[in-house]
């Protein structure tokens, strides 16, 4: 592994932080899960598009620049870095698209992608469900064919974005006789189809982050199938895999929050309130970050040579989760009482980022479940 930047990847960086220091709203944007927030994220993403910043490691007719792998992580990290508004179409771009790249035929390819990079179309997931969570395999939302259709019944529930978005990828049983992951069928879903339902389910600040989606003989063309039928549980893995990987948490998110993390202990001392004791904990927190980002570019390094991530993306979703927490909680510390300010002096929305961090040990399969995987898969022990 090099771990020296090309003249040209710094020169993208480069480029990178000159137009988000020119073009990143002054003003911070509406949450992005109420119905104005929503809009105005969705507009932020054209903007990205117009200037081809929205999916930089795409290819040049689906809106990218077709640069590689360290060249999308230079982005993300000037990207945070410049404090741009949050991406309301992570799942479509992060998760959706890759899966599309693998499994999806030209024309799924070509309807899907360009609305995607520009926000045209936002793209919630629909894999959970009441009594099926980290479980995958034991979905019961079926999908049984009539001639050239899939007839949808059942529900699914934490739906990410799953409130306001467009359309919604989904995991569905299309063999009715089948059990655990075989069976399964991946089916892109339009959110407007007749016979959804779809009410919003708020989070702990009490925005509707996700959905509970009930679906009652709806009727979804065969032509939006990702895969062949009954391969739903091989494509979905491949989702999965972005989702722990480095798609959906590239390091630039975290890089950014420790610097804050340091910023706010060396104003706390300058202001005499500062808890020396915590000082180790903010140096962890920012070792931390800096691990996972040269963690993240070996991983990088590896695809770029034709290897693959695999089951070791399990370790860095852990890695990740728990290094979100422990960096909020440790901001949260140092503020003492004034943590719970939402305009706190020197603290302002750490409280909004420990609150959401801790859904990371949960969504992308729960930490609990990704040991399981990192004990069998990567270390090679034997199941109890």
């Amino acid at each position: 592994m090099n771990l020296e930047f090309t003249n040209e990847q710094l020169a993208f960086r480069d480029e990178a932080k000159s137009w988000l220091a020119d073009n990143v709203p002054a003003d911070s944007l509406p949450p992005m899960d109420t119905p104005e927030g929503f809009e105005r994220h969705r507009e932020w993403e054209g903007v990205l598009h117009d200037a081809r910043w929205s999916v930089v490691a795409w290819p040049e007719e689906y809106g990218g620049r077709s640069v590689g792998l360290v060249e999308w992580l230079l982005f993300e990290e000037e990207y945070y870095q410049s404090g741009a508004p949050g991406r309301v179409n992570t799942n479509g771009i992060s998760l959706l698209g890759p899966t599309l790249y693998a499994f999806g035929t030209e024309s799924q390819q070509e309807r899907f992608l360009p609305r995607m990079a520009s926000g045209e179309e936002i793209w919630a997931q629909g894999w959970s469900e009441p009594d099926s969570g980290s479980d995958l395999a034991s979905i019961s939302t079926k999908a049984r064919r009539q001639g050239k259709w899939f007839i949808l019944d059942g529900q699914k529930t934490w739906c990410s974005r799953g409130a306001w978005a467009d359309w919604i990828f989904c995991i569905v049983r299309t063999d009715p006789d089948s059990q655990r992951h075989r069976g399964l069928s991946y089916l892109l879903v339009p959110a407007d189809v007749e016979g959804l339902e779809r009410r919003p389910v708020g989070r702990l600040d009490g925005e509707p982050a996700f959905a509970e989606l009930f679906f009652d003989g709806c009727r979804v063309h065969e032509s939006n199938l990702l895969g062949a039928e009954g391969d739903g549980w091989n494509v979905a893995m491949a989702t999965a895999s972005s989702e722990r990987g480095l798609n959906l948490r590239a390091p630039g998110r975290f890089l950014a929050a420790a610097d804050r993390l340091a910023d706010l202990y060396r104003e706390l001392v300058n202001v005499g309130s500062a808890d020396s004791e915590l000082l180790d904990e903010v140096v962890r927190a920012w070792t931390g970050a800096q691990a996972y980002r040269w963690q993240t570019y070996q991983s990088a390094a590896r695809l770029s040579a034709g290897g693959e991530l695999g089951a070791a993306s399990s370790m860095g979703k852990v890695f990740w989760s728990e290094l979100d927490v422990e960096l909020h909680a440790t901001a949260l510390r140092l503020l003492g009482e004034d943590a719970e300010l939402v305009d706190a002096p020197l603290g302002s929305n750490w409280m909004a980022g420990y609150l959401f961090s801790l859904a990371g040990p949960i969504y992308a399969g729960t930490n609990e479940i990704q040991r399981n995987i990192i004990a069998e898969r990567v270390l090679g022990l034997p199941r109890k």
